[in-house]
């Protein structure tokens, strides 16, 4: 197949295009950054890359010509930002994308959404995929994402499959783990509450694993949305804990009770939108929700629906990220 990748800059995408390379496929990467992936000057194994933003919606269109299918992870995260920049990112793109996907000859698209699309504030206990709803979930991120995901699964002339990893997590990961490293490196980090939340992690090469399955099995699939995840949850303490340990820096000891970290987050959120700040505040309302409620879910639909196991355990996981921290 020809196989359009968005967003194979970041951890994920950059392992979604390689592994399609590795079994053969024709792939072209589309992203603003290059994503180590371009063909060399001898036309050696890689990609065909594009260096563009997905709200370009020429370029996007020119990305996705002659292609047989879109893996569309390109999207705008994090917890600061206008809310019209995560629509131009994030909603917009989407819909470029949808249309440049049928207007290029693709049958069918991966679209990578968050659980957060459908997370309301209260725990997530075993829940299996509800349907995304942007008026109830929180913060920009999974609004936007929300509308995203509904708009890719109405697409029209398009067999559309929706994944939800959760937590996406391995060597390189700038997103959690880079944001929990850097945070102990400063002195700032701390555990919400009692830090007892049970939390389900995704381990980068299952997620990719489950990608290239929903790829494989997206016309008998359409119309679908899975979360997926180890389904090993652990608490969030136990969590944080091991991952500052891979990277050789002190767990937290400092524990903030959770209606001081919302109200906390409450204040800076307010003070990053009128300051314009892009750089990561110490807490948000958003990010003091998932560090105090559960969010491990139902795999079962996910894993006979798409044919997919995790292949590497939490175990494995975290000695392949303590390799990674490790001197060369």
């Amino acid at each position: 197949m020809r196989v359009l990748v968005t967003g194979a800059s970041g951890m994920l995408g950059r392992a979604v295009a390689q592994a399609l390379v590795d079994r053969g496929e024709e792939v072209v990467v589309l992203q603003r950054r290059p994503s180590g992936l371009a063909k060399g000057p001898a036309n050696v194994l890689g990609c065909d890359e594009r260096l563009a933003d997905v709200a370009d919606a020429a370029a996007v269109r020119a990305a996705a010509e002659g292609t047989d299918a879109v893996v569309h992870l390109a999207a705008r995260v994090g917890v600061t930002g206008s809310w019209a920049e995560f629509v131009r990112t994030n909603v917009d793109g989407t819909a470029n994308v949808l249309d440049a996907a049928r207007a290029g000859g693709a049958r069918t698209v991966v679209h990578l959404s968050s659980p957060s699309v459908a997370h309301h504030g209260r725990p997530l206990v075993g829940e299996s995929a509800a349907p995304a709803d942007p008026d109830r979930a929180h913060g920009s991120y999974a609004r936007s994402k929300a509308v995203a995901e509904r708009l890719a699964l109405r697409a029209a002339r398009l067999a559309v499959v929706v994944v939800r990893p959760h937590l996406v997590w391995g060597p390189g990961d700038t997103q959690l783990v880079g944001r929990v490293v850097r945070r102990a490196r400063a002195g700032r980090l701390a555990l919400v509450g009692h830090g007892a939340a049970l939390v389900d992690t995704t381990y980068v090469d299952n997620a990719v694993d489950a990608v290239l399955a929903a790829l494989d099995r997206a016309e008998a699939l359409a119309g679908r949305a899975y979360v997926v995840s180890n389904g090993e949850p652990r608490t969030v303490a136990e969590l944080v804990t091991r991952i500052c340990t891979a990277a050789g820096v002190a767990p937290p000891r400092v524990r903030v009770p959770y209606p001081l970290a919302w109200s906390a987050g409450a204040v800076f959120d307010a003070a990053w939108h009128v300051l314009r700040r892009t750089d990561d505040p110490p807490m948000t309302r958003f990010l003091a929700e998932q560090l105090a409620t559960a969010h491990w879910f139902d795999q079962r639909a996910a894993r006979a629906d798409l044919q997919w196991e995790p292949r590497v355990g939490l175990e494995e996981g975290f000695r392949k990220l303590a390799a990674s921290f490790a001197p060369a």
